[in-house]
């Protein structure tokens, strides 16, 4: 009799501890992530600094909205300190979409995959160039009056990641025998200041002889107030170049990539438009940077 009673509390054991093991069971599956759930996560952006900290801030809290509303999902914006910073986020898969310069992002689809989706206008055109530009009161009317004499200049480029302004104007600077890098070079001295309103105010204050800009940016400036045009000069202009591209993650699905281009072709925000020097949005694609990427590959920034 004991043994039947010991056996039938075994028993009761046994399904005690069954069903407590089935209900955490069923507690794990419930905790994992949905598909629902996925789509309800914060969407973050990561914003390479077009000019210095805190000029963008108004508008980047505009365009949050915007996008917020558009995917009826959160979207966090942040201003990255640097170029750099953006490339690694995208590459870390820290970053669900990137506002790229040309050459980081060229660097970024090479790295993870990224892929451009929009691009800014000007003036109705996907295009911008890189300009040197100098103090007025100078006597350099043309980029060989400047280089007549380098070891008199001191040369300004923006950041180093900066397309327009140092990529370009350096491969200028070195197919005409005065630079190599920051540290062999035939100028007086070469620093990087790294944005591009930085490298106007230099020149306008003449803390440097003349520098590299990106003429979209340096246009706004003026237009805003916020450097004065009748004190500067343009003495070189590169080639047309590729407007900045908006690039989403490899893993981005075309719902999201239509809604967010959808998105940017409808903005008519004057603040949101003057934070990219742009009057439009237009789509974009991994094909209209080759002439960038061919520049990166000679300058040996990625590999073919």
């Amino acid at each position: 009799m004991k043994k039947q009673l010991i056996l039938f509390y075994i028993l009761c054991l046994t399904l005690i501890l069954a069903a407590c093991g089935g209900a955490a069971n069923e507690g794990n599956e419930a905790a994992e992530p949905t598909e629902e759930t996925a789509e309800t996560e914060t969407f973050t952006i990561g914003v390479i600094p077009a000019q210095t900290e805190g000029e963008m801030e108004g508008a980047m809290d505009k365009l949050q909205t915007v996008l917020s509303e558009k995917l009826d999902r959160d979207v966090s914006i942040e201003v990255y300190p640097d170029y750099n910073g953006v490339v690694e986020a995208m590459n870390f898969d820290k970053i669900d979409m990137a506002y790229f310069g040309p050459l980081t992002y060229v660097v970024a689809h090479h790295k993870s995959g990224a892929q451009a989706i929009i691009t800014q206008l000007i003036d109705g055109e996907p295009f911008y160039h890189s300009y040197m530009i100098t103090h007025k009161e100078n006597p350099y009317h043309s980029i060989e009056d400047l280089l007549a004499n380098p070891g008199e200049v001191d040369f300004a480029f923006g950041d180093i990641n900066s397309t327009s302004g140092s990529l370009i104007p350096s491969i200028e600077l070195q197919d005409r025998g005065v630079y190599t890098s920051e540290d062999e070079h035939q100028f007086k001295s070469v620093r990087f200041t790294g944005s591009h309103d930085a490298t106007a105010l230099a020149v306008q204050n003449k803390q440097v002889t003349a520098g590299a800009i990106d003429s979209a940016i340096f246009n706004q400036l003026v237009e805003s107030g916020k450097i004065d045009g009748e004190q500067i000069k343009t003495i070189w202009e590169s080639d047309k170049l590729f407007q900045y591209p908006w690039a989403v993650h490899k893993n981005t699905d075309e719902e999201t990539i239509q809604a967010l281009q959808e998105a940017f072709l409808a903005i008519e925000d004057q603040e949101i438009l003057d934070a990219f020097g742009a009057t439009g949005f237009t789509k974009a694609s991994n094909e209209d940077y080759q002439s960038i990427r061919d520049a990166a590959i000679k300058q040996g920034i990625i590999n073919e």
